[in-house]
Formats: structure tokens, sequence, C-alpha cells
């Protein structure tokens, strides 16, 4: 799958959320922004709700937090880059700077895991990481994270 595919420009940001919760309502924002269909509410929900199952932090500063939802019937996805690296509750317990969100249709849970592998495989990548970390606006994140 391209990643172009499920991520849209206008879901990729450089922000300074300051918290989980507050990077969780952004990344729900800038989706629900993007599909109106979509309620920034029912998004935040989804998301909190897989974190409290066990934190999406994979460490190495990322986390991949993701959701469930009834409403679509494509995969979207949402990138933020942190300008302050915030407490995630991550594996290593580092703080996190990238976030890469997705959200995917209630069912299409085998879609869902290859995404998500496809996406870890890709934010292990140390030089795309080091792009990423560099990158000074929400144009230059895109055209790393889609490059």
């Amino acid at each position: 799958m391209e990643l172009s595919t499920i991520l849209r420009p206008e879901c990729t940001t450089c922000a300074t959320p300051g918290s989980k919760k507050k990077v969780l309502e952004l990344i729900s924002d800038l989706a629900s922004a993007q599909y109106p269909t979509l309620s920034s509410q029912a998004i935040f929900e989804s998301l909190l709700a897989r974190e409290k199952m066990g934190s999406t932090g994979i460490g190495n500063g990322i986390a991949i937090p993701h959701g469930r939802l009834p409403d679509i019937t494509e995969p979207i996805a949402v990138l933020v880059k942190c300008e302050e690296p915030i407490a995630f509750d991550a594996i290593d317990n580092q703080p996190v700077d990238i976030l890469f969100a997705l959200l995917v249709p209630a069912e299409q849970c085998q879609q869902h895991l290859s995404t998500l592998s496809a996406m870890a495989e890709k934010l292990s990548d140390k030089a795309i990481l080091k792009q990423l970390r560099k990158s000074s606006d929400a144009t230059e994140l895109y055209q790393v994270i889609t490059g």
C-alpha cells in the first residue's frame, strides 16, 4: 500500500502538543477536519480506548496510536512531529516526538495489522527517522514519509 493513499498532506503537522492527551486530541481534530463525517470525539475515544490496553509508544521516540472506527471504509493516517518530545508511556520509557496514527474500518483487522507493521518498519529506518526529525514543516514531513 502506498502511504500517500492513506495519509493526506493536511493530516501531517509539526506541533507542540505538550501531553499524550493533547496529541491524541490533535490527531482526532486533524482527521475529523479532513473527513467531516467523522466526529473528533469518536476518533479520540477510539485512540484512547486502544491506549488503555497498553501504550502504542514503540520506543526510540516513536508512537503508533491506532483505533478502529465503524463509520469508515478506508484507512486514514495522521503524522505528527512534536517540536518538544512528550511523555507517552513508551516501552522504553523515553518521550515520543514522532507519532503516526492509523484509523481503520472496524472490520478490516488484517489490513490494519499489515499497515501497522509496514509503518513500524519504515519508522525503524534510521535515515528516514533522522530526516523526519530534521523536517521543519508539514510539507517536508509529508515528503519524507511518503518518499
